[in-house]
């Protein structure tokens, strides 16, 4: 059994197909097929079950990819500590984003991590935090910036890049101010989220981590709401809040980088308002190259311009 073998036998549980998974490794159906039938005889079992055109893990072979996948793991730390030891600098850095931030923090990373280390490859990754989370554990990505979970993941390291305030948003202007108070704690006036319930609640899906915290504050204070939309498009949520479609809560941060500029009103909340820290996250006990602390240094220095 060597590295190749274990590649294979993964990219056959990824795509679930002989034909998709002989596509991604350069090699030919047929020459998968048997060695797949090879792997198979020598171990004594069978590693997948075929359901109707898919292949799907037998118990044996979920066993074998869960260590196949710890070693292709190790063997990527190896070779990217050794690239860092040979003083290279050149190699990939897989970089995940939920979608929202990638569209502000790429243009401001990506040209001055460039400058730094012109001859390593950036790839992105965008989806949400809990799918960054999943490529984190599975070696798909080496660093992902993202908010900070309430639930950590006892496999993943949380680097803080900086602490970001979570807001009421409304249009500007709109009748709500009237209940909003001064907050000292805040550099926005405080309301009390009660005030909403004949408002239009404007909210996250259940995967993307801002659902979460609000999700949690609500059954906290034993908040609930009639008129309740939800959306994944973070920049469709800020335009009808701007257009005064609804109300609804959003990170400070993602504010700044809006490109509507229809003037938002912003409350503060919680007690004596609610942050959360905004983190980069790492495979615990993985080996980071040098060009990764770089990147998260980049990041640290963005979010402290905000």
């Amino acid at each position: 059994m060597d590295f190749r073998d274990l590649t294979y036998i993964a990219a056959i549980a990824k795509y679930q197909n002989i034909t998709k998974a002989a596509e991604s490794l350069y090699v030919t159906q047929p020459t998968l097929s048997k060695f797949l039938m090879a792997t198979e005889d020598a171990l004594g079992q069978k590693l997948f079950r075929k359901l109707g055109h898919k292949y799907v893990p037998t118990y044996a072979g979920e066993r074998y990819l869960d260590y196949a996948k710890r070693i292709l793991n190790l063997k990527n730390d190896l070779d990217t500590e050794m690239a860092d030891i040979m003083k290279r600098d050149v190699g990939v850095l897989n970089v995940a984003f939920p979608r929202m931030r990638c569209t502000y923090m790429l243009p401001k990373s990506l040209p001055a991590f460039k400058k730094l280390h012109p001859n390593v490859q950036v790839n992105i990754l965008e989806g949400t935090s809990a799918e960054n989370d999943q490529r984190l554990i599975n070696g798909q990505a080496d660093i992902a910036f993202f908010s900070m979970p309430s639930d950590t993941n006892p496999l993943i390291e949380y680097e803080t890049i900086g602490e970001e305030e979570l807001l009421i948003c409304a249009q500007g202007g709109h009748p709500i101010s009237h209940f909003s108070r001064p907050n000292p704690a805040s550099r926005y006036p405080k309301l009390d989220p009660a005030i909403l319930q004949n408002e239009m609640i404007i909210m996250m899906m259940q995967e993307q981590r801002t659902r979460g915290i609000m999700d949690d504050y609500f059954a906290k204070n034993n908040l609930h709401f009639d008129k309740i939309m939800y959306t994944s498009n973070l920049q469709a949520i800020m335009g009808l809040v701007a257009s005064g479609y609804g109300v609804s809560f959003i990170f400070e941060t993602h504010l700044h980088y809006r490109p509507e500029k229809t003037p938002i009103d912003c409350y503060s909340f919680g007690e004596p308002k609610t942050v959360r820290r905004f983190v980069c996250a790492y495979r615990k006990g993985s080996y980071l190259p040098s060009c990764a602390g770089d990147f998260i240094d980049i990041a640290r220095e963005i979010f402290k311009i905000v």
